[in-house]
């Protein structure tokens, strides 16, 4: 399918012949193999060892949603990697975070993010966050195979609808299932504590900085509890992922404003180390 660059300058039939706008469905259709899911593995007994990514949180606010991770990636009991990008921009309007398998999770994210440049290009307009939400389930279902043999990649996703006018998150299970998830959400090995943190932090109406301040929170007692998951490493000026997306586009929160939010939850953590108290009926 490559092009011939050295013969006559045409392109190839398959770059010429009209078809879908999905480049996931032209790159099945002509080269399937160089789809992560088209690709077999050796056989081997027992599970794989490779990187992990783990949690991943997301709340909604009153203008977007924020979509945050911690930075630890682990193989088996061993710290893989202390500062591993989890959150990605899926378009000018959406993002994605990572748990599972770190390699092919990142892979994915690249062939999604070139998935939504390529039906933009084709149909010249923007696909809803709905179709977007939809896309991401066929590329997960399209990695069963491998997440059959233990390299499962669970993502998270979140952006804002213009047609709705509020951010939305979504969450997937290893076979593509989809469910939008209202108010907030996590995945990822920490994500019980985190979901459970932020249960009692969400409220209806909270600003930007109050969202950002609770991800941090729910990823801190996610790193309480879960080996895999990484809180703030002040000492090494480590801190979790932080991202905004709201009418304006996304945004990742530079590394100035997310230390002085992971600061100021360590200094409250100093007083009560399980974190804030939610109130009593």
């Amino acid at each position: 399918m490559e092009a011939n660059t050295r013969g006559t300058g045409r392109l190839p039939a398959a770059f010429l012949t009209p078809g879908s706008s999905s480049f996931l469905d032209f790159l099945s259709e002509h080269s399937p193999e160089l789809l992560p899911g088209g690709r077999g593995l050796p056989p081997v007994q027992g599970a794989v060892e490779a990187p992990h990514g783990t949690t991943i949180v997301a709340l909604a606010f009153s203008g977007g949603v924020v979509l945050a991770g911690d930075r630890r990636a682990t193989m088996g009991n061993v710290i893989a990697q202390r500062d591993m990008q989890k959150v990605f921009p899926a378009d000018e309007y959406s993002a994605v975070g990572i748990a599972g398998t770190a390699g092919l999770a990142v892979e994915m994210v690249k062939l999604f993010q070139l998935e939504l440049e390529h039906y933009e290009k084709i149909e010249g307009a923007v696909l809803s966050l709905e179709g977007k939400a939809n896309r991401l389930s066929t590329m997960i279902r399209g990695n069963l195979g491998m997440a059959l043999q233990g390299l499962a990649v669970v993502p998270l996703f979140a952006g804002w609808d213009p047609d709705l006018e509020r951010g939305r998150i979504f969450s997937y299970d290893v076979t593509g299932g989809r469910s939008e998830e209202h108010g907030f959400a996590a995945t990822g090995s920490g994500s019980v504590f985190a979901r459970g943190s932020l249960k009692k932090l969400y409220r209806d109406g909270m600003t930007e900085q109050q969202a950002a301040t609770a991800v941090v929170q729910a990823l801190y007692d996610a790193a309480d509890d879960d080996s895999a998951t990484g809180g703030p490493d002040l000492a090494r000026r480590i801190y979790p992922i932080v991202t905004v997306i709201t009418d304006e586009g996304f945004r990742q929160l530079t590394e100035a404003e997310v230390s002085e939010i992971a600061r100021a939850v360590h200094e409250g953590r100093m007083e009560q180390p399980n974190g804030p108290q939610a109130p009593l009926l």
